[in-house]
């Protein structure tokens, strides 16, 4: 925890008609093989953000991408490195696998350049802690993103427990995942490495176990937790043979309160909601428009979504980037994510030898 420290993050609340300034942002991208970049490269089709340059060894891949996307030929390169010695980007964002982070933060810090990866942070706590070396020896951001950040129904119940709106967090429960990465739909480079356990750092532990993490961290305002407890399953070893695909991870904290992640490939359908019990009232982050208070099992209101906040990462990062407003161990900071990966890789040690794992 030593390598642990604060990242200061600017937040300001933007309305859907200030997404973006009046200068596009100009990003560079450090892999195409995960499938999230889609996001990315619709808003460059409406020219929401401006790509200066885009790092994949894969021609296939390359050529797949550029055609669907009309990308320009010469902003591709055959890697990182040589992309940064043309160009310098405002930011880069990776779309690679999670055991590459690291490489992206030893190519971009040195030179000052901000950095945002697609969760989670690194695939073990040593990759995580050279990253947050990395970043503090040279004063950049490094920062990772979660398509749970943008929820607002996520963003109003945090609001709710700062202002201590019903009594003190007792327990909290996140369902996180789908049918499965194949099931779905992934692409087949996406699906490479995320059933990996070595690019991935295992399967759905990782892949879905980092939202709990990453959100229960957050709402106890960067508190570690004392204890980890872990089981994982393969319900479907012929579809995943070298990774779990279901996971349960219980994390203990000091105040004796509790939260448990279900991170799993074998829902019957997609989720991602998040509970949080006190010790007077329910709140229930349904998804990511949808939030209940509930006084009693038989008694619940819908709480309107009346806060504002980003609608993604793109909005979020260029408004960081301006400095207009600061806050520390934010979702997608350092000091949070970090400690989402020391809970993950505790996790896989409790799964692997069937005990609690202090931390």
């Amino acid at each position: 925890m030593n390598l642990v420290f604060k990242v200061t993050l600017a937040i300001v609340l933007l309305t859907s008609s200030h997404l973006f300034g009046k200068e596009t942002l100009k990003v560079a991208v450090a892999g195409l093989n995960h499938d999230h970049v889609h996001l990315l490269l619709n808003l460059y089709e409406q020219k929401k953000v401006e790509i200066v340059g885009i790092a994949e060894s894969d021609g296939q891949l390359v050529q797949r991408m550029q055609k669907r996307y009309k990308i320009p030929g010469n902003l591709f390169y055959k890697d990182l490195a040589t992309l940064l010695q043309h160009v310098k980007p405002t930011a880069v964002l990776a779309y690679n696998p999670t055991n590459e982070h690291v490489q992206v933060a030893e190519l971009c810090m040195p030179l000052k350049i901000p950095v945002m990866v697609e969760k989670p942070l690194a695939s073990t706590k040593a990759e995580a802690n050279r990253i947050a070396q990395l970043a503090k020896e040279n004063g950049t951001l490094f920062l990772t993103n979660y398509e749970t950040t943008w929820y607002k129904s996520n963003q109003l119940l945090k609001s709710l427990v700062d202002e201590q709106a019903a009594g003190t967090i007792t327990k909290m429960l996140v369902k996180d995942g789908h049918e499965g990465p194949k099931e779905i739909g992934c692409s087949e480079d996406f699906l490479r490495w995320l059933t990996d356990p070595v690019k991935n750092g295992g399967g759905a532990l990782m892949d879905f176990g980092c939202y709990g993490a990453n959100l229960m961290t957050w709402l106890k305002k960067g508190e570690q937790p004392v204890a980890v407890t872990a089981v994982t399953k393969q319900f479907k070893p012929s579809v995943y043979p070298k990774v779990d695909d279901d996971a349960t991870i219980m994390l203990e904290y000091q105040d004796g309160s509790t939260g448990i992640i279900q991170a799993s490939w074998c829902w019957p359908y997609s989720v991602k909601d998040l509970q949080v019990f006190s010790t007077q009232e329910q709140w229930h982050a349904v998804n990511g428009t949808t939030l209940l208070k509930y006084t009693s099992p038989e008694k619940s209101e819908t709480i309107p979504l009346t806060n504002e906040y980003y609608e993604n990462h793109l909005a979020y990062l260029e408004a960081l980037l301006k400095g207009e407003v600061k806050a520390e161990d934010d979702l997608s900071s350092l000091s949070n994510n970090v400690i989402v990966v020391e809970i993950l890789e505790a996790a896989k040690q409790s799964a692997k030898e069937g005990r609690r794992v202090l931390l």
